[in-house]
């Protein structure tokens, strides 16, 4: 994830993400956008979703770019906004594990 709303106005992140094949891309494209519509947040744009190679869906302070790996390896986003700091992404910890999502102790 990248960190870019002191660098253009459009967003504040890109999440970038990489899958094995086109349709591993649209499934990761589909998942976000499932998760996302369950918090009420819908995007405001697609793009590339019939091609599958490069999919960017807009959420307006967020956008997702999701690529085959190829397709990312060309395009190499990371290296052409190489001054946007990077964010380390912490999956939300859930009730009785721990932030890497293993499982704690919670005997008393």
């Amino acid at each position: 994830m990248l960190e870019v709303a002191e660098l253009i106005v459009i967003t504040d992140y890109f999440v970038i993400a990489s899958g094995a094949t086109e349709r591993h891309v649209r499934t990761i494209t589909e998942e976000v956008e499932r998760v996302l519509a369950g918090k009420g947040v819908k995007p405001v744009r697609r793009e590339g979703v019939e091609q599958g190679r490069w999919i960017l869906i807009d959420f307006v302070d967020i956008v997702l770019h999701a690529f085959t790996v190829e397709e990312r390896d060309y395009y190499d986003l990371e290296r052409l906004w190489k001054d946007a700091p990077r964010v380390r992404w912490e999956q939300p910890a859930k009730k009785g594990t721990d932030r890497a999502g293993k499982a704690r102790d919670t005997a008393g």
